[in-house]
């Protein structure tokens, strides 16, 4: 191991100071021209606007400035850093995948049996038997009796209605 140039067999050289260079060359070309457009944005009297856009274009700058270039170019670089978001983005996927599933069915599965109880407690006890799903379609009556002149006052129907649904 005394003639290696890197003393472990799995490490990975330092990244080269061309490579720290051209990050912080892209970095703060990318502020230029974030800076630029707010100036032009400035200009046309859209302070709010151009100010914001500032704030967003000298972000570059700061990240060189405090290092976290110099530690994603290593990750960059890293098949084992990348496997890493890899797995965390199949977390993430798994996540909202159970998240939408839940929200489809109504929560969890307390809250899904809570919620057939109270459905099947909310049927009036005297319903007929489509209001509770159990009788098909055909066991209705095909036609319905003929209606009868009803006065200003008849609210009768209106009664059976809500005396069917318990209210």
């Amino acid at each position: 191991m005394e003639g290696t140039k890197y003393p472990l067999p799995d490490s990975r050289p330092p990244p080269s100071l061309e490579d720290r260079m051209i990050a912080e060359t892209v970095c703060s070309a990318v502020s230029a021209a974030g800076l630029g457009i707010a100036a032009v944005t400035a200009y046309r009297r859209r302070f709010l606007a151009a100010v914001r856009i500032a704030a967003y274009s000298l972000i570059p700058v700061g990240l060189v400035m405090t290092g976290v270039v110099d530690w994603v170019s290593d990750t960059a670089f890293s098949p084992t850093a990348w496997a890493g978001f890899g797995v965390l983005g199949a977390a993430w996927l798994l996540f909202l995948t159970t998240r939408a599933v839940e929200r489809r069915r109504g929560g969890t599965r307390k809250e899904r049996r809570a919620a057939r109880a109270a459905a099947r407690d909310a049927v009036a006890p005297a319903a007929s038997a489509p209001s509770l799903g159990g009788a098909p379609a055909a066991a209705r009556p095909a036609a319905r009796p003929a209606a009868k002149p009803r006065g200003e006052d008849d609210f009768s129907d209106i009664e059976a209605i809500l005396k069917k649904h318990g209210i």
